[in-house]
């Protein structure tokens, strides 16, 4: 199929599929006489896993070993290893997700519940402070002079 019909089957541009097939991802493609491109009916089905996979957190040079070798079939073992990998990124992502939302909601009670009178700047002190004691935000090092020397603090 050309790749203009390829582009509307799968719902993106030919600029996108051209560079596909220039990074390597896309195999299946005959030049014909003419010099138009003539692409196998199975690369919609790698498209579609491309489009799918960057949709959920794949880089493209992530794909690349996770698509199957040519039309016989899949690598079994690295497609698994692959998934189980990018399942184990989504992980830490989701835990570190979840401590940066404690910390703002902290953040916001924390602002939201200012003494009646309170300035700004030791509002902000204080939340700050409690920030540190929830353990969201870490104490500045301060860098010790040594015996002699002149701080450039």
């Amino acid at each position: 199929m050309r790749i203009g019909e390829l582009a509307k089957l799968s719902g993106l541009a030919p600029s996108r599929i051209r560079f596909y097939e220039a990074s390597g991802l896309i195999n299946s493609v005959e030049r014909k006489a003419n010099g138009y491109r003539d692409y196998a009916p199975e690369t919609l089905v790698i498209l579609e896993i491309i489009t799918g996979a960057q949709s959920a957190g794949f880089s493209l040079e992530e794909i690349r070993p996770l698509l199957p070798l040519n039309a016989s079939g899949w690598q079994h073992g690295e497609l698994l290893e692959g998934l189980r990998r990018k399942v184990g990124e989504i992980e830490v992502l989701q835990k570190r997700l979840e401590q940066n939302k404690a910390q703002l909601l902290v953040a916001i009670e924390s602002i939201e519940s200012k003494p009646e009178g309170m300035q700004c700047a030791d509002n902000t002190q204080r939340v700050l402070e409690r920030l540190r004691e929830e353990g969201s935000v870490a104490m500045p090092v301060r860098k010790q002079a040594k015996v002699g020397s002149v701080s450039a603090e």
